[in-house]
C-alpha cells in the first residue's frame, strides 16, 4: 500500500482550512520532495519524548499542533523513548499509533520514520542486546515497529547507528583496536530489500554514519541489482556542531539545530534552567546526552551566550535562530526537532518565517571562529560508552525513571542530487567505556574492580 504523493500546494491548503477552524500553530510549513514521490515538510518532529517526558494527552497535543502547523514528517525508533528503558521501551512508537487512530488521521497525510536499534550489549530488552543487526533482527525490528504504529507500512526505515564499529555518541576519534566483526553490509541491505519488495517500508536510510560508511552502502547497492538505494543518513547538525560539513557534506553533494534544548538557553539561565528539562531531569542517568552536551564545559557555555546574544540583537528566540541556521545550508531537506510543550513547538515553526540577513549569518560565523564545534566535548571517563560491550569487571549502568513534562533537539535532513541525507541527534549506548590508552596504562585487577585510572599524557 502506497501513499498518495503530498504537493505543498495541496498541503497548505488543507492546513488552511484547519488553522481556520482556531487550532493551527500558524501557516504551513514548507515542503521538500524527499523522494520522487515522498513529499515532506522542512519540519520534522522528533518524538524521542513521547512516552518518558510526555504522557498520552500531553503527547496527542503535541502532534495535534505539528500537524496542524502543516508538519507532515514524524520521526521514532523502535528503542524510543529516552532514556531508553525496559519499561517504556516503543511507546514512542505506540503513542504516535494511537494518536493516529484517535484523530482518525488519513495514512497518506502523514510520513512516518523509524528505527532498527544497532548493536548495544545493553539493551538486553531488545533481541538480547541485540546483537547484530543481521537479517533475523532487521526483520523482527520491522514487524514489531509496523504493530506499534499501527500501520501496514513505514515510509522511511533507517539503521540507528551501524553494526561495525564507529566513534560516536561523544567519541570523536577512531581507534582501530576497537574494530571488531560486523554484518555484511550486503545481508543488511538484502533484509531491507525485503521488506521494501513486500511493502513493509518504502525507502532506506542510515544514521549516526561516517562519510566511508555512506559510501560504502551506495557502492554496493549500485551493483547489486535488486538493492534499495539510500536515501536518508542521520548525524548531528546545529550551532554547536558543525562536523557535517567536514566530511559528509560532500558525499550530500556529489552523491546526492537546536542542540537538545541547549541553543534555547535555558540552562544557563538564572538556577539552571527547569527542574523538567531533559538534561536537568535525567542529569547522571543520560549518559548519551552529557557525553556529547556537557553543561558545565566554559566552552560551550560561551558559545551558548553569543549566540543568543544574536538573537536577542536581531529580536529572535534563540530557539528560532538555531532552527533558522539549519534551514539555510544548501544541503538541508527538513530540520529535526523534539519538543514537549506546544509553545516550543510553536517558536520553531517560528523559524520558517526567519530570514537570516548577512550580517546575521556574518555574526554567527565569528561565535563558530572563536568556539568551532564545542560539542561533541572530549568525553568524561563516567560519561563514555563501551562498544559493543563493557568489562565484567566493569559492571552496568541502567537508566530509571521519568516525568510528564519536558523539552526539545534539532538536526536536519540533507538533500543532495538523488541522495537524501538527514542531520539529527543520535541516541545511547548505556555503559561506561574506557579507552583503550588508558587501559595500557591502567591494567584491571585481577578478579576486582580497577584501580583509579589516570588520563594518558597524548600531549595535548
Amino acid at each position: 500500500m502506497q501513499p498518495e504523493v503530498f504537493s505543498s500546494h495541496k498541503l497548505q491548503e488543507e492546513h488552511g482550512s484547519i488553522g481556520r477552524r482556531g487550532t493551527a500553530v500558524g501557516m504551513a510549513v514548507p515542503m521538500f520532495l524527499l523522494a520522487p514521490d515522498l513529499s515532506v515538510s522542512r519540519l520534522c518532529f522528533g518524538t524521542m519524548t513521547l512516552g518518558e517526558q510526555n504522557t498520552v494527552p500531553q503527547s496527542f497535543r503535541l502532534l495535534d499542533a505539528a500537524f496542524e502547523a502543516g508538519i507532515n514528517f514524524l520521526d521514532s525508533a523502535e528503542m524510543y523513548p529516552v532514556p531508553q528503558r525496559r519499561e517504556t521501551q516503543g511507546r514512542s512508537e505506540e503513542y504516535i499509533g494511537r494518536w493516529m487512530r484517535a484523530r482518525n488521521v488519513p495514512r497518506d497525510r502523514i510520513v512516518l520514520a523509524t528505527k532498527v536499534t544497532g548493536p548495544s550489549g545493553q539493551m538486553t530488552w531488545i533481541r538480547g542486546g541485540p546483537k547484530s543487526l543481521d537479517a533475523n533482527n532487521i526483520l523482527e525490528a520491522i514487524n514489531d515497529s509496523l504493530l506499534r504504529l499501527s500501520t501496514d507500512y513505514i515510509d522511511l526505515y533507517q539503521i540507528h547507528w551501524p553494526d561495525r564499529y564507529v566513534p560516536m555518541f561523544g567519541e570523536t576519534d577512531y581507534d582501530p583496536c576497537q574494530q571488531y566483526g560486523s554484518v555484511a553490509i550486503e545481508e543488511q541491505l538484502d533484509a531491507l530489500g525485503k521488506a521494501v519488495d513486500s511493502g513493509k517500508i518504502r525507502y532506506i536510510g542510515l544514521s549516526n554514519e561516517t562519510p566511508y560508511g555512506v559510501m560504502k552502502f551506495l557502492h554496493i547497492s549500485n551493483y547489486i541489482q535488486s538493492s534499495p538505494k539510500i536515501i536518508t543518513v542521520q548525524n548531528s547538525y546545529n550551532l554547536l556542531c558543525r562536523n557535517f560539513d567536514c566530511g559528509l557534506a560532500e558525499c550530500c553533494h556529489h552523491e546526492s539545530p537546536m542542540a537538545m534544548g541547549i541553543l534555547s538557553g535555558k540552562y544557563f539561565s538564572a538556577g539552571g534552567g527547569p527542574s523538567d528539562a531533559r538534561m536537568n531531569l535525567f542529569r547522571g542517568r543520560y549518559s548519551e546526552g552529557e557525553s556529547r552536551y556537557n553543561l558545565s564545559n566554559v566552552t560551550l557555555k560561551a558559545a551558548v551566550e553569543d549566540y543568543i546574544n544574536i538573537a536577542r540583537k536581531f529580536g529572535l528566540s534563540p530557539a528560532s535562530l538555531a532552527i533558522a541556521f539549519v534551514l539555510i545550508h544548501p544541503l538541508v531537506a527538513s530540520a529535526v526537532f523534539g519538543a514537549t510543550k506546544v509553545w516550543q513547538l510553536r517558536e520553531v515553526v517560528e523559524a520558517c518565517n526567519v530570514h537570516l540577513t548577512s550580517e546575521m549569518t556574518a555574526e554567527i560565523n565569528k561565535v563558530h571562529a572563536r568556539y568551532p564545534n564545542p560539542c561533541p566535548h572530549a568525553p568524561d571517563l563516567q560519561h563514555m560508552a563501551w562498544w559493543p560491550e563493557p568489562p565484567r569487571w566493569w559492571g552496568s549502568v541502567t537508566q530509571r525513571n521519568s516525568s510528564d513534562e519536558a523539552e526539545a533537539a534539532s538536526g536536519a535532513w540533507f538533500p543532495v542530487r538523488g541522495l537524501h541525507i538527514k542531520h539529527w541527534l543520535p541516541l545511547s549506548l548505556e555503559c561506561p567505556k574506557i579507552p583503550s590508552r588508558w587501559l595500557q596504562q591502567n591494567p584491571p585487577i585481577r578478579g576486582g574492580r580497577p584501580r583509579k585510572l589516570q588520563k594518558a599524557n597524548t600531549g595535548t
